[in-house]
């Protein structure tokens, strides 16, 4: 950086300092973790001579926490797509399955809305479709921080739950279905030419809960791309104008990951079984009844504790899922 000319070439300039950047949080969270596990061992040897047992359990805690930076740590390794970097877009519809499949999407966006929160990451609603009876047919939210896409889009796909119904009155077994579609989101420098002749754009007013102004007016955008059939919308805000700018931001970010889908056959191959939302095209399954389990299909990975992977601890699959695909 203190070559001569090196401000010279600005977008250069920028591309250095952002991998800068990058290399000194990797090396501030690889001296954290090093400090933190030297720490534990200084409690453990304490604990191990005075047999107390307070401590002991402090030490396991440490150590769980550190299983978990390193996880962290090990998907980071594994993220070098050219878009892993940037913030994500992720979209929850239900499928088959009636009332349980609306109760299905609202679990499953509280459950990457905790993932998000226990990376550290930001998240901003930008659609909600409320369910009729509960749950929500679908939503949409943009997931900023870095590494997010990355981290996330191996959850492209279709989310299956078994479970008995707490809305069958004979607490029958069912399944539902609901798909996940997770996107890039793109940089202001990057050019997705949309004309205008290829837009349906329609206005209408916002359905649930959001205050008088928003159920009032027709202030919700929903923009159909007529030439590859993508449909996005935008509710959650209470200006027509800035719903408008929202769903083209997730418009953007659906065509780019199209395009970037055509040029990479892993990818068209994750995103080809969208059309229907139920048997046959599950990658991962959560069992809540007769047995409790979450199992990805692709990787082979099997959690037990699905009430802990429900609450947002996706480690285990995120990395299960890098890993499949590096090997």
């Amino acid at each position: 950086m203190a070559q001569e000319g090196f401000w010279d070439d600005p977008n250069s300039a920028k591309q250095v300092m952002k991998q800068r950047t990058e290399l000194a949080h990797s090396l501030e969270t690889v001296e954290r973790i090093a400090a933190a596990a030297e720490d534990a061992e200084i409690l453990l040897e304490l604990a191990t001579e005075e047999q107390d047992r307070d401590t002991l359990s402090e030490v396991r805690q440490s150590v769980a926490e550190l299983d978990a930076q390193l996880a962290r740590l090990e998907s980071a390794r594994l993220l070098g797509g050219p878009d892993d970097h940037r913030h994500a877009i992720l979209a929850i519809n239900a499928g088959a399955g009636g009332t349980d499949a609306q109760d299905w999407a609202q679990m499953l966006l509280r459950q990457y809305t905790r993932y998000a929160e226990r990376q550290g990451f930001g998240v901003r609603l930008l659609d909600l479709q409320e369910g009729e009876e509960a749950g929500i047919k679908g939503a949409t939210i943009e997931v900023n921080g870095d590494y997010a896409y990355g981290l996330l889009k191996g959850e492209s796909g279709i989310h299956r739950l078994v479970r008995i119904s707490p809305f069958d009155a004979s607490h029958r077994r069912h399944t539902a279905f609901a798909s996940v579609y997770v996107s890039p989101q793109v940089d202001e420098d990057i050019e997705i030419e949309i004309k205008d002749a290829d837009l349906r754009i329609d206005v209408f007013r916002a359905s649930g809960a959001g205050g008088q102004h928003v159920n009032k007016t027709s202030s919700a955008v929903r923009i159909t791309h007529l030439p590859t059939g993508v449909v996005v919308q935008c509710q959650n805000e209470k200006s027509q104008h800035r719903n408008k700018d929202l769903a083209m931001k997730v418009l953007k970010a659906r065509l780019y990951e199209m395009e970037a889908a055509k040029r990479e056959e892993a990818k068209r191959e994750a995103h080809q079984e969208h059309d229907e939302i139920a048997w046959g095209s599950q990658i991962r399954s959560y069992v809540l009844a007769p047995y409790r389990l979450v199992k990805d299909h692709r990787t082979g990975v099997e959690i037990g504790n699905v009430d802990a992977v429900l609450d947002g601890d996706l480690e285990q699959l995120v990395q299960g899922y890098l890993l499949w695909k590096a090997g």
